[in-house]
């Protein structure tokens, strides 16, 4: 700690304390003679290069001076905001007070303001980051060696997931609860699929930057007020409206899988006002989300293929979601483009 220290102003460490761990990084809070940060490790190989944190840093720098509310990364002594030591990547952010707020603990009013933030995000990240088709300086393509974000899921590969899936919780010992809620949404799953297989969407929409991951624990709010949009680890290249709608079905879910679609609809139409988007683009980004979530089983693959049980308690309600949405697409569509 005191070797990473040294590397920046900020005094002796007098107490660190981890804070709860991202899947992209690990995080403590530092108190230190001169004041109270975030020191984050960047672990994750796909993200973690001193080249892409650096420009997550540039982005937020140049954010942060348009007025949207960000903790860009502090300057070592070198001027650099990335830290390597042993081959491990670090980075050194102000603290910011506050907490995180599912959406529906916003008012209609409040997630006006939500949808109008992402919206400045997009509208800023468009201004301030390398044009599309541009080397982004100091690094590769954002999007060199992710899969392409405009191809949709192919059922066939779905189905040969969904069986093997079903194999793996068979074969779990000894059979829980969990396993019996899988069992049936695979099931249920496939049956939606075997109906709804001829409406696979074409290619994406519109891309842009974007932050990437927007969701509520990525948001740190102060009172009623936004404080700061943290993790922009998986800054890059994406159909805009996507996000927008992504992290809609994240922040207004309900326990039992269904979204809030009036708080959905104050939000859809701050974004859309804000981000300059179409009513056509939502619409087209409601049928690829959809999709995606119709063929999507992260929280199962992690649970039976890597025993990894983080997600397990999302698990009911996002699996109750794509159920429901498939039911009520039409309510859905207009709460986004009304």
């Amino acid at each position: 700690m005191g070797a990473l220290l040294r590397q920046y102003r900020a005094g002796s460490a007098l107490a660190c304390e981890p804070v709860d761990q991202g899947l992209l990084n690990r995080g403590w809070r530092l108190c230190t003679t001169r004041g109270r940060f975030f020191l984050k490790h960047h672990f994750d190989p796909e993200t973690a290069t001193p080249a892409a944190i650096g420009r997550q840093h540039r982005a937020t720098r140049r954010l942060a001076g348009l007025g949207v509310p960000v903790a860009p990364a502090l300057p070592g002594r070198d001027g650099r905001t990335v830290v390597v030591i042993g081959g491990h990547c670090y980075a050194l952010h102000p603290w910011i007070e506050g907490r995180h707020r599912h959406g529906g603990q916003l008012t209609e009013a409040q997630c006006g303001r939500l949808g109008a933030l992402l919206g400045a995000v997009h509208a800023g990240l468009e201004r301030v980051m390398p044009a599309r088709g541009a080397r982004p300086r100091g690094g590769p393509d954002p999007a060199a060696g992710v899969p392409d974000a405009g191809v949709s899921a192919d059922p066939a590969d779905t189905f040969a997931l969904i069986d093997d899936l079903l194999g793996r919780v068979r074969r779990h010992r000894p059979a829980d609860s969990f396993d019996a809620l899988a069992r049936h949404r695979l099931l249920e799953r496939r049956a939606l699929l075997e109906r709804h297989a001829g409406r696979r969407p074409p290619r994406g929409g519109a891309v842009g930057w974007v932050h990437g991951d927007f969701h509520p624990f990525n948001l740190l709010y102060r009172g009623d007020a936004p404080a700061a949009i943290v993790d922009w680890d998986r800054l890059g290249l994406r159909p805009r409206a996507e996000e927008a709608v992504r992290a809609a079905a994240i922040f207004f879910v309900r326990p039992t899988g269904p979204l809030d679609l009036l708080r959905v609809r104050a939000y859809a139409r701050a974004y859309r006002r804000t981000a300059g988007a179409a009513p056509s683009q939502l619409e087209a980004a409601v049928h690829r989300v959809w999709w995606e979530r119709l063929n999507d089983f992260w929280m199962l693959r992690w649970h039976y293929e890597r025993g990894d049980r983080r997600a397990d308690p999302q698990f009911p309600a996002a699996s109750a979601l794509a159920v429901w949405w498939t039911r009520e697409y039409d309510a859905v569509c207009e709460a986004f483009t009304g």
